[in-house]
């Protein structure tokens, strides 16, 4: 249970002694910690009710993605509800009034820590003196909401924000891939089947990935039964149908299977149909061993981006955008991906 920062006969005596405005510069001034960081917390929604959020099932459809601005102003009316418990006569609601300003601007760099205390980096007081030397004044906060299966699939998946657009390849780990990117305050499932991520600033990309838990080799199904693979350079990247146009599609492979059984890839086939595939594509891997061939069969981690300002939702052609509403949802639906996930369960099982 939380300690109360004054008790009342304490506050009592305070009012008796002290009928005036305590200045900011005196320690009687400043927020408690548990204080603080309770109303960083509501100033991203931690707590908020769900049905405050979304009103209307409606305005978040299954396999939907919505993206939006947080209205500061909301945020601080919601603050002041919360600070009002405290105020029981006209010299409480005179404080409240001259000190709102330095509150809200002390919680402008507060609300930044939230995403650390969630995930447990250190303890309130640590992460605030660390950050004593981030003094940028409040930004623009983004974000989106998503519901999809996909959220089900991979509920650890990647989230990352970028102030600018950034064509594939895109590697988050360099230097000046990271520059672009926006801080996370916020990212966390509010069910299982519901995300939530807050930003601060305006991005101009945002990507959803799966998690990075090592190389993954695979193919993918079609339709039909007819499983195929992307063809890649020896870096491992996708060749591409127009190679000057990185947004064209790739070039594919059909992998043959045995006669005997069409759910079975037949390795040395499928090894002779790269090597033809070599002539005409010379960036490709030459097939002289496993890691070649491991090259040739890599399947990297799923990446759905939204970029742009535009909704292009409603145009013929807008899939790529950075729409309100997109349908992710299909990878995790695929018959590969749910055999996949069924294996690794059931070996977690075991």
């Amino acid at each position: 249970m939380r300690l109360a920062w004054i008790s009342g006969t304490d506050a009592l005596k305070q009012r008796m002694v002290k009928k005036f405005q305590v200045v900011e510069t005196e320690p009687e001034a400043a927020m408690p910690p548990y204080m603080e960081s309770f109303l960083a917390h509501l100033r991203v929604l931690v707590g908020v009710p769900f049905e405050y959020l979304i009103p209307d099932p409606r305005l978040l459809p299954d396999e939907s993605i919505r993206f939006f601005y947080l209205d500061r102003s909301w945020t601080d009316r919601l603050v002041d509800g919360a600070v009002a418990v405290g105020k029981i006569g006209t010299r409480e609601q005179a404080h409240h009034q001259a000190h709102a300003p330095a509150v809200s601007q002390q919680l402008d760099l507060t609300e930044r820590l939230v995403r650390s205390l969630q995930r447990g980096l250190a303890s309130f007081l640590d992460l605030k003196e660390q950050n004593k030397g981030d003094t940028q004044q409040a930004d623009t906060i983004t974000g989106f909401l998503l519901r999809s299966s996909a959220v089900v699939g991979w509920p650890h998946m990647d989230v990352r924000a970028y102030r600018t657009d950034i064509s594939e390849p895109l590697n988050p780990a360099d230097d000046s891939v990271f520059a672009q990117q926006l801080k996370p305050l916020r990212i966390e499932l509010l069910s299982p089947s519901v995300m939530i991520a807050l930003f601060q600033g305006t991005p101009q990309l945002v990507f959803l990935e799966e998690p990075h838990h090592g190389v993954q080799f695979g193919v993918r199904e079609v339709g039909g039964g007819l499983l195929r693979i992307d063809l890649r350079s020896a870096d491992g990247h996708q060749i591409r149908v127009d190679p000057n146009n990185p947004s064209s599609d790739p070039k594919t492979l059909d992998v043959p299977v045995r006669a005997a059984n069409h759910r079975v890839i037949a390795v040395a086939d499928l090894r002779k149909r790269l090597a033809q595939q070599k002539p005409a594509n010379p960036t490709m891997p030459d097939q002289t061993g496993s890691a070649s061939f491991a090259v040739s069969v890599l399947n990297p981690p799923w990446r759905q981006r939204f970029e742009g300002t535009e909704d292009h939702a409603e145009q013929p052609g807008g899939s790529g955008a950075f729409v309100s509403v997109v349908l992710i949802g299909s990878r995790v639906l695929e018959a590969s991906t749910q055999t996949a996930v069924a294996s690794l369960l059931n070996l977690n099982q075991g």
